[in-house]
């Protein structure tokens, strides 16, 4: 009792709620559970992403980067390029711990957040 049990929510900031709101629905395919006019509420896999404008200015700064697990990086790197998703990179290794390789592309949104698309892969 009295322990952090699991991650409620992740909060990213947005400077225009309506564009980020349509980012991560439409874009990267996020469930949105609720919205109001100045937050959004989406389902990650039992994890709430909570988009929203700064209550106050010590919030308004860049999020901490969201790894986003994917089965097959190389095909989600694909369709979110379809869709309009700008990455700074390209899907690649980023290690390998025995038979497990951990694979990475980054993006940002269009709140300027930085992102990643992620993806285990067993070889051999």
């Amino acid at each position: 009792m009295g322990t952090i049990t699991k991650i409620g929510q992740i909060g990213v900031p947005a400077k225009d709620i309506e564009r980020a709101t349509a980012f991560y629905k439409d874009q990267l395919g996020l469930q949105l559970l609720f919205n109001t006019d100045t937050m959004a509420f989406f389902d990650c896999d039992g994890v709430r992403l909570l988009v929203s404008l700064p209550e106050k200015e010590e919030f308004a700064h860049a999020s901490s980067v969201l790894y986003f697990h994917v089965e097959n990086i190389q095909q989600a790197y694909e369709n979110y390029r379809e869709k309009g998703v700008v990455f700074i990179d390209e899907p690649h290794m980023v290690a390998k711990i025995g038979q497990t390789e951990t694979w990475m592309v980054f993006f940002r949104d269009t709140e300027d957040n930085m992102h990643g698309l992620m993806s285990e892969v067993v070889v051999g």
